[in-house]
This record gives C-alpha cells, sequence and structure tokens, in this order.
C-alpha cells in the first residue's frame, strides 16, 4: 500500500518547485500523471518514468481551457483517482498599493481556478471509488508572513474549502485535505530567500534553522494520496520546519 502503482493523477502547476517535485515522486511510485501547466515543453527531460508522464499545456484561469482538460482525463482515463491542485502565484506589496486588477488576479489564479477543477474533476474522482485530493495552501493562510494581504487569503479560503469538501465529498469515497507550506527553496521564493535580512529573519522563526526542500512538500502529498491515508481526510498539514509552534 506504500505506492501509487496504477493511480490516474492530475498536477496543475507540475513543470518546477514543489509541483514538479510532487509530478517526481508520483511517476517514482508508479502513478500516471498528467502535468498541466503554461509551458511544459522542458518537463521530460526533469523526470524520469516518463512514460507515464502526460502533458496539456494552458492557463487554468481560462474556463474553456478547464472543461478541455477534464475531457481530457475523461479521453484518457475515464476516472480519477488523485487531484493535486498546485498552481499559484504571488505579488508581494503593501495592500494599499496593490491595483484591483492585481488582486483580482490573484484570486483567479490562485482560488477560482482551484474551486472549478475541482468541481469539473468530482465526477471523475467519484468513479475511482476512493479518490485523493490535495490541495496546496500556505502557512500565509493562518499567519501574517509579510507576503502580501490577497495571497494570504486566497490561501486561507483553499484551506476552509478542503474542510467543508472534505464533509460533503466523503460520502462518495473522496478525501480532501491541504498542504501548507512554509518557506521552500522554490523560484516563487527566489526573490525573498536572495534577502539576506529577510532570510535572517525566515531562519529565527524557524526552530529547524532552514528553509525547505521541494522534495519535502512532495513526500507529504504522495503520503496524503495513497491508500495508506484511507482515514486521514479534511486536515491542513503545515510543513513549516516548526515555524507555526514557535512562541519565544
Amino acid at each position: 500500500m506504500w505506492n501509487l502503482q496504477g493511480k490516474k493523477a492530475l498536477v496543475t502547476g507540475g513543470t518546477k518547485g514543489i509541483g514538479l517535485a510532487i509530478v517526481k515522486e508520483f511517476l517514482s511510485l508508479g502513478a500516471e500523471v498528467l502535468v498541466v501547466a503554461r509551458d511544459t515543453k522542458n518537463i521530460q527531460g526533469k523526470v524520469k518514468h516518463s512514460a507515464n508522464l502526460f502533458t496539456m499545456e494552458g492557463d487554468v484561469t481560462h474556463p474553456a481551457f478547464r472543461i478541455a482538460l477534464l475531457q481530457k482525463v475523461k479521453e484518457n482515463w475515464g476516472k480519477l483517482d488523485l487531484l493535486v491542485n498546485n498552481v499559484g502565484t504571488n505579488v508581494r506589496k503593501k495592500f494599499v498599493d496593490y491595483t484591483e486588477e492585481e488582486y483580482k488576479q490573484l484570486f483567479e489564479t490562485n482560488l477560482f481556478s482551484l474551486t472549478e477543477i475541482t468541481r469539473l474533476s468530482y465526477p471523475f474522482l467519484k468513479a475511482a471509488g476512493n479518490a485523493s485530493v490535495v490541495n496546496l495552501a500556505s502557512v500565509a493562510g493562518s499567519f501574517d508572513v509579510q507576503t502580501g494581504p490577497p495571497y494570504g487569503m486566497t490561501k486561507a479560503a483553499i484551506i476552509q474549502f478542503s474542510k467543508h469538501l472534505a464533509a460533503e465529498w466523503a460520502k462518495d469515497g473522496i478525501r480532501v485535505n491541504t498542504v501548507s507550506p512554509w518557506y521552500i527553496q522554490t523560484p516563487l521564493t527566489e526573490s525573498v530567500l536572495s534577502q539576506p535580512d529577510r532570510l535572517e529573519k525566515i531562519l529565527a522563526r524557524t526552530p529547524l534553522n532552514r528553509v525547505g526542500q521541494p522534495e519535502e512538500v512532495a513526500s507529504l502529498v504522495a503520503y496524503l494520496s495513497m491508500d495508506m491515508a484511507s482515514y486521514i481526510t479534511g486536515q491542513n498539514i503545515m510543513v513549516d520546519g516548526g515555524m507555526s509552534v514557535k512562541g519565544l
């Protein structure tokens, strides 16, 4: 049971950072993986077991693309064992400096695309009989980490959405969990971690005294997707090096 052999998985935003690490982990555990991203041209050279890798290039914020994506799931597999919603972006600034267009785009990318892809995936998840949804949120959904209010708002909404859905879809054999990383070494955090003073503050807040690696998030996502985790649903698990429990 400590594998994903034969599982059919859809991973959004799976060509770099945490998403790519999840794709690699899933493939190594025997899953067939459909990766969605705006640019999928270089992913084949980054992974092993590429015979089980499928790609679809497009923008998940576009309704027509989302419909086409789930049509591909229907044609290829007819069911969906695993859904990992990983697409996300950020614009870091003080709240009063955002334009309305900027924070609306953050909601479209981080939240609304996730909720709609999840909704469209429902019949295929139900058909699998024992499916798992893992939504990537952030510790910013629970704490102020100076990353911009709209980003934290979208991640908080994802956490609560996942809790509600875990209760609603349990009768259909669909588990829904959320993973909330702290600072992980990825292209999205590079601009922050490259600032010595900011990095010092991050490490001071982290008992393990380092930033995380994408593989350390991917391993948890893989576990939550396994049949071994069949009694775990509605949870938000932080991958944070102890940040969330540190007081003085």
